[in-house]
């Protein structure tokens, strides 16, 4: 029987700091369940609906208590033939231990924060500072690197058993791979194990949740709303009540820990100003390297003798609340490195955060000792997950990067060839062959091609003297095993440092380029049917070479199937369709579960049109084909002036490409309205006119100048892109977003190459599957309009952020209209829909604008 949400007795406490919404309510009791169940949650909360608290006092109030059932577990005992006296004293004697042991730990970081609190309160009084642990030297340089550091390591067989021989024994502990920790390097993630991290092992790997998100700076939100929540113990109160046994308190605080890459976590001040995170990483694996002298090795670096500073680290990690750049300036005033010291609080930690590469990325977990086996996984910002898992594993080398890595080898070899030997030379030699095979393809079959891009066999790019011959399972071995990237990236950055002034060496100095163009030599090993390579043409790269993955399952599945529970979260998750079609198709239908909430505004807060004509009744059709007439693009001119002469404040505009706003700003420029103002000015007229620009500079100065039109009452009518940098991440509250227009639909180019082979792939996975020729051909179309529908999704939900805030959304095309793109829009969207708008005409569309926010701002 299911417990009725709408009697106050039977809600379950999730300890939220306010008094959810209804909606909050829902969410996080289908999240407790879908957690306590070990299912997989796919889960929409529009934006400004408290979606993150709600992941946070769901999940954790399910840990907590979770914590509590582990507890009464471990501490009863099995009565047997034993008279009762005994059980019972074994019982009380396994409470004591397991209570005492919790006390000990929580004292410890009790006594820390209050430490913390002291300080805190002396510097508010102007009292001086404890003096921090000096964090090294500014001047120290590489410039008395010995050159023996950047010769190759002696690599002399083939075979399976010298292959153990060869890997360096610093970098064979801790059961990583060498193919682990070299496809690291692909995001400058790569870290080998912590020395001394053994007593590491004694601790017990808490049940815990991993919180997943894009960017630093959506986790560092995340870890903002963290610090407002207060759970009981897991443990809970009463559990130790009989007798004289110590019982711990009933609030407890939350064990968070950030992580991240060396490049947020770096404090050796000389790596960390590269700036570039693959030389950030490269360097800090040379200040590693046995042959690099002592006074030049990173001091930071956690080793034996260090062993209880990052004992300290792991306690003030967990002895509060910190995001990550609070876990960078505790690794300064303990003068330990965070990157590595950080990986000790992950088993005793209750919720870890963490950026998207690190989780789902197999080396990235492996290198951080991550085993995801019982935990709870939480994805937010989900709509865009079978992209970024694509992104990650996929991967785009330049014509001038294959050059550059070329010559950037040839100067290596100019100093070390003769110290090469056996192996060394044949590998290196098929290396050399291998870049000018990929570069000569692109200078003469792609460049002398009439089509911008095509799909590329491997084999076709291997058309080099030789290189047909090369055996890339190996050369792909022994380019991780002999680290011949990093020596050479090394050598020449060292020359760099030491000014050498031919004009062979200029180049970007934090560019690790050869370790770039090893991980594409790798994807040519990559299974024929995960992937596809292509050649392409364009202004901003030049020619190029492209591998990209086409199905995210295989990667995504180890996750699911390691994981307690996994949940993707987001404030626009539809359409769904594509979760459970593609990346859990192999998954049994009872154990998905799907929830789709409404927004916590009044439903006359929001009022949405798919406005399928024009100002003068012309029909908005923006399709390739007919979007670019001129009698198109000046109805749509004429349309937007009568709308921001009805809505206040701000108007945002999003347009299906940057290409076609130009196209349209061009014509707007200098087409009339019937008068002798062109419809730029007659839009000027109404409000300032603002542009979203490709570049990715003067977003933020964007911004805050149609701000600033906003609040001196003129108005603004901001001019963006759907999939630019306004529709995703920005905050169009209240006066900033009064009404969201979307003209037309940004359907992807059919015709790309790398677009045929994702519906290709798409149509062949679902025959395999046993479905029919058309049932195949549909979910092709299925799979292409909902890539569309996500971003206009997303685009929408930059408006209506809290409770009173209030917005129309006008869609501006007639397949707006159509039921497979309604069906496609969120539920609060649909559910705001005006009925019968497609057959008003558009004065009564204006007509009812009018009213709407004339109701809204009446007192």
């Amino acid at each position: 029987m299911t417990a009725d949400l709408s009697t106050p007795s039977a809600r379950k406490d999730f300890h939220h700091p306010y008094e959810p919404y209804e909606i909050q309510q829902e969410f996080m009791t289908a999240l407790y369940e879908c957690i306590e169940q070990g299912q997989i949650g796919i889960f929409e909360s529009p934006t400004g609906t408290g979606k993150s608290l709600s992941l946070i006092c769901g999940s954790l109030t399910w840990l907590r208590d979770h914590q509590r059932k582990v507890f009464e577990e471990e501490v009863s005992v099995e009565a047997g033939d034993e008279p009762n006296w005994i059980v019972e004293h074994a019982r009380r004697e396994k409470t004591q231990t397991f209570i005492e042991h919790k006390n000990e730990f929580e004292a410890r970081l009790a006594r820390i924060r209050a430490k913390e609190l002291r300080q805190k309160q002396r510097y508010v009084h102007g009292e001086s500072q404890t003096k921090r642990i000096k964090v090294g030297s500014e001047d120290t340089t590489l410039d008395s690197y010995d050159e023996a550091c950047f010769v190759l390591d002696d690599y002399d067989s083939d075979n399976e058993g010298a292959e153990k021989k060869s890997i360096p024994k610093d970098l064979d502990h801790g059961g990583l791979s060498t193919t682990s920790r070299e496809l690291m390097q692909k995001l400058g993630l790569i870290s080998e194990p912590l020395p001394g991290q053994e007593h590491d092992m004694a601790l017990t790997d808490e049940t815990k949740i991993f919180y997943c998100s894009r960017t630093h700076s959506q986790l560092s939100q995340f870890t903002n709303e963290l610090r407002r929540v207060k759970i009981p113990s897991g443990a809970g109160p009463g559990c130790a009540e009989e007798g004289n046994l110590p019982v711990w308190p009933v609030t407890e605080e939350i064990k968070h820990l950030s992580l991240g890459s060396r490049k947020n976590l770096c404090i050796n001040a000389q790596v960390s100003k590269l700036g570039n995170p693959k030389a950030i990483n490269e360097r800090c694996l040379e200040l590693q390297q046995p042959k690099t002298a002592q006074a030049l090795r990173c001091a930071f670096l956690p080793n034996k003798e260090n062993e209880t500073l990052v004992n300290d680290f792991r306690d003030y990690t967990l002895a509060k609340i910190r995001d990550i750049e609070d876990l960078g300036l505790l690794g300064k005033k303990l003068g330990i490195c965070p990157y590595y010291a950080s990986r000790s609080s992950i088993k005793p930690s209750e919720i870890v955060t963490l950026p998207y590469p690190l989780l789902l990325q197999k080396s990235a977990r492996e290198a951080l000792d991550i085993s995801l086996k019982g935990h709870v996984i939480v994805i937010d910002e989900a709509h865009n997950l079978m992209d970024a898992i694509s992104n990650i594993h996929s991967i785009c080398v330049t014509l001038s990067q294959l050059k550059q890595s070329r010559a950037q080898l040839g100067i290596y070899l100019q100093r070390f060839r003769n110290k090469l030997k056996g192996k060394n030379r044949v590998y290196v030699t098929q290396v050399v062959r291998l870049l000018d095979s990929l570069a000569g393809y692109l200078e003469t079959k792609a460049a002398n091609s009439k089509d911008k891009e095509a799909i590329v066999g491997a084999g076709d790019m291997m058309i080099g003297k030789g290189v047909d011959q090369i055996n890339l399972y190996k050369l792909t071995r022994y380019l991780q095993e002999s680290k011949l990237a990093r020596k050479v990236e090394g050598y020449i950055t060292h020359m760099e440092e030491q000014g050498a002034p031919s004009k062979e060496w200029k180049r970007a100095a934090t560019t690790p380029v050869l370790t770039h163009i090893q991980n594409f030599i790798q994807s040519l090993t990559n299974p024929a049917a995960e992937g596809r390579f292509f050649y392409s043409k364009s202004e901003e790269h030049g020619l190029c070479l492209k591998y990209m993955l086409l199905d995210p399952t295989f990667h995504f599945k180890e996750v699911v199937e390691e994981a307690r529970a996994v949940i993707l979260a987001g404030g626009t998750m539809s359409p769904m369709d594509d979760y459970t079609r593609h990346l859990f198709a192999y998954v049994e239908a009872d154990r998905l579960k799907t929830l789709s909430c409404g927004h916590v505004i009044p439903k006359e807060n929001l009022v949405a049109w798919p406005v399928t004509k024009g100002v003068d009744g012309t029909a908005f059709d923006f399709t390739y084909e007919k979007r670019n007439s001129a009698v198109m693009i000046d109805v749509l001119g004429n349309t937007l002036s009568e709308i921001t002469k009805v809505v206040p404040d701000g108007v945002v505009v999003f347009f299906p490409s940057y290409a076609y706003l130009d196209q349209v700003v061009k014509r707007w420029q200098h087409a009339s309205v019937g008068s002798t103002k062109d419809i730029w000015s007659q839009l000027s007229v109404q409000k300032c006119v603002f542009r979203e620009s490709k570049e990715k500079a003067g977003v933020d100065d964007i911004l805050s100048e149609y701000s600033k039109a906003i609040d001196t009452g003129k108005g603004g009518l901001l001019l963006s892109v759907i999939g630019g940098k306004m529709s995703e991440g920005i905050n169009f509250s209240d006066k900033l977003g009064r009404c969201v227009v979307v003209v037309g639909l940004p359907f992807p180019n059919m015709q790309s190459a790398e677009w045929m082979a994702k519906l290709e792939y798409v149509k062949k996975r679902a025959i395999e599957r046993g479905e029919s020729h058309g049932d195949a051909k549909a979910a092709a179309r299925e799979f292409y309009e909902n890539a569309c529908m996500r971003a206009v999704n997303q685009s929408i939900g930059r408006a209506i952020r809290h409770q009173n805030d209030y917005a129309c959304i006008m869609l501006l095309d007639r397949r707006y209209d159509t039921p497979r793109i309604k069906a496609k829009l969120p539920g609060w969207i649909r559910s705001g829909l005006r009925e019968n708008a497609a057959t008003m005409p558009f004065s009564d569309v204006t007509d009812n604008l009018r009213a709407f926010f004339r109701a809204k701002e009446a007192p």
